[in-house]
């Protein structure tokens, strides 16, 4: 594991665009070597290590792999599992995690980038659903930063949205900066029983109706939450269980990630092909935060590169799994 701390002390520090794409090289020879399940699958794509010369050459691993096989760059025992939410009798994703401090400070590093010093606010997690299992990535982020926050209000509010409401009313009053984190059924309930203007606040979403409530697109979600709260915006966080590291909005649904994450679109019809800013595809992440497991991953979301500095995410692929996925299984 010595090689992949070595990487991972180099990972927060990464500047241009130079760096970036030579630290990932560097990560990718290093899963390549380490990680069986990354490597099993480079070989069923017809890719060795020394075919890779740039990003655009690197293959993507389906993040449905998570759900069928240990995907660790590691020996020994998983300090820490992170599990997906699903339905009764689904499979669940795992995500291993050899260094518990590397998660910790991605998750801290990217709040702080786009947000500042977790003091700054007093942060209310309204997450049911994640909170009542084990094993959330999502939880555990909130946790950490509730802490980090230092605010006696800071922390998680289950059911009780009376006590939420309360200290909301509190917090305006004393004119104390909010940070209302919360996944959007939950946020729609509070909004339809303690209907109020928030001031001094920011409400973000993170997706997630669970089946609680009807879908509904991010546009029609943000206009109500905005309705509701008084807000001429809703931010939002794209992170996932297989992920370390996440991607923050303060509205309009454009997305900027942090220095050490990149996300890249492929082509719907041929994973392979990287294609540009212009067109829609699939989204494929690289997380160098997630040295110990594997940094570069197709997911299942549907997206658009919309600047040089911003991406949207459209919607899911329509098919169960990502294509290729069924190499591994």
């Amino acid at each position: 594991m010595e090689q992949g701390s070595q990487l991972a002390d180099r990972i927060f520090t990464v500047g241009s665009d130079e760096d970036f794409e030579s630290l990932a090289l560097e990560v990718f020879r290093f899963q390549y070597s380490n990680n069986a399940v990354y490597r099993e699958f480079c070989q069923q794509v017809m890719c060795r290590s020394g075919d890779v010369d740039c990003l655009e050459d690197i293959p993507f691993l389906p993040i449905e792999v998570f759900k069928h096989r240990e995907v660790t760059s590691f020996d020994g025992p998983a300090k820490q599992v992170f599990t997906s939410s699903g339905t009764t009798g689904s499979v669940l994703s795992r995500h291993y995690i050899a260094d518990v401090s590397v998660a910790e400070r991605s998750f801290r590093e990217c709040f702080r980038l786009f947000y500042g010093d977790p003091s700054r606010y007093c942060i209310l997690a309204l997450l049911p659903g994640y909170l009542e299992r084990e094993g959330s990535s999502l939880v555990y982020m909130a946790r950490l930063l509730a802490e980090e926050s230092r605010h006696p209000y800071s922390g998680f509010y289950l059911d009780d949205m009376d006590a939420l409401a309360e200290r909301m009313k509190v917090l305006m009053e004393r004119g104390e900066r909010i940070l209302l984190l919360g996944v959007s059924f939950a946020l729609l309930e509070l909004t339809e029983r303690y209907p109020m203007k928030l001031r001094n606040a920011i409400v973000m979403e993170t997706g997630g109706m669970k089946g609680r409530r009807r879908e509904m697109v991010r546009e029609e979600l943000h206009q109500l939450l905005c309705d509701a709260f008084g807000q001429d915006r809703i931010h939002s966080e794209y992170g996932m269980t297989e992920l370390l590291s996440q991607a923050y909005s303060r509205g309009d649904g454009l997305f900027s990630s942090p220095p050490w994450m990149r996300i890249l679109i492929r082509d719907g019809n041929d994973p392979a092909e990287i294609i540009g800013s212009t067109r829609g595809g699939g989204i494929s992440v690289i997380d160098l935060a997630n040295v110990h497991s594997c940094s570069f991953i197709a997911t299942q979301d549907l997206g658009r590169i919309s600047s040089e500095s911003y991406f949207e995410v459209a919607g899911r692929f329509d098919h169960s799994d990502v294509r290729g996925c069924n190499l591994l299984v």
